[in-house]
């Protein structure tokens, strides 16, 4: 072998050598990290192996919860009748659409509270209402009332007013019969007749016939008088027919 090759060899067997070397103690940095972190770990509490095992069979003997049936929203015939099921109690109960229904029992308290709750509003709406109606038919017999009053009153004031009017006119009737008998309507008398002329008339010569008008007027006679002539008995001859005045023919 040359000596080049030798020098070679010793060079590769030595590096081999401290590879080898490297790599053991690599491993044994290795097992002793593995051990410092196991003892940590225990001393941190970690599960071993036996308490892992421990668990698993507590786990496996526990009694399974079971599975609650299918009861709400099944039909039911009797309301308010209750049934068990799974450690739940449920309620035939008649549902928001009006049909008898299985409820657990808080979804049938529930229900039954809204009901009774919109039920006091009902009853308290109507009674708010017929509170109202009773106050407003109240408010209008009063005025129904009052008018009937006034209407009355105005009925007694009227009648008293005409029993007064009549006992006034009643009165001044009496007055003026009680003054008509004390004091009499005196008739003048007729003075004696002169001549041909009518005692009944004065102022001019009304002639006795058996009729006289005014002359100039209308009347057919057969005699006539020209007045003014001044009534002062009886008027025979309706010379003052007029007005009624005492004077006959004024014109």
């Amino acid at each position: 072998m040359k000596k080049g090759s030798i020098r070679a060899a010793k060079k590769w067997h030595f590096r081999s050598k401290s590879s080898w070397s490297q790599g053991r103690k690599a491993l044994g940095l290795v097992a002793v990290t593995s051990l410092l972190l196991t003892a940590t770990a225990c001393a941190q509490g970690a599960p071993t192996s036996a308490s892992s095992v421990n668990s698993a069979k507590a786990t496996q003997s526990a009694t399974p919860t079971p599975t609650p049936s299918k009861v709400t929203g099944t039909v039911c015939t009797t309301e308010k009748a209750t049934q068990t099921s799974s450690g739940q109690t449920y309620i035939c109960t008649v549902d928001q659409a009006g049909k008898l229904t299985w409820l657990d029992s808080a979804s049938a308290k529930k229900l039954s509270d809204q009901r009774a709750a919109e039920a006091a509003a009902k009853a308290a709406a109507e009674k708010a209402e017929a509170e109202k109606a009773a106050a407003d038919k109240a408010a209008a017999d009063k005025v129904a009332a009052d008018k009937a009053a006034a209407d009355q009153a105005a009925a007694v004031q009227a009648a008293a007013d005409k029993a007064a009017a009549e006992a006034a006119a009643a009165k001044a009737d009496a007055d003026a019969a009680a003054k008509a008998q004390i004091q009499p309507k005196v008739v003048p008398v007729a003075p004696p007749a002169q001549g041909n002329c009518d005692p009944n008339y004065a102022g001019a010569c009304v002639p006795i016939a058996s009729d006289v008008d005014c002359a100039g007027g209308s009347g057919n006679g057969p005699a006539y008088v020209r007045g003014p002539v001044t009534v002062v008995g009886t008027d025979i001859y309706q010379l003052d027919g007029n007005d009624n005045d005492g004077i006959g023919c004024e014109r």
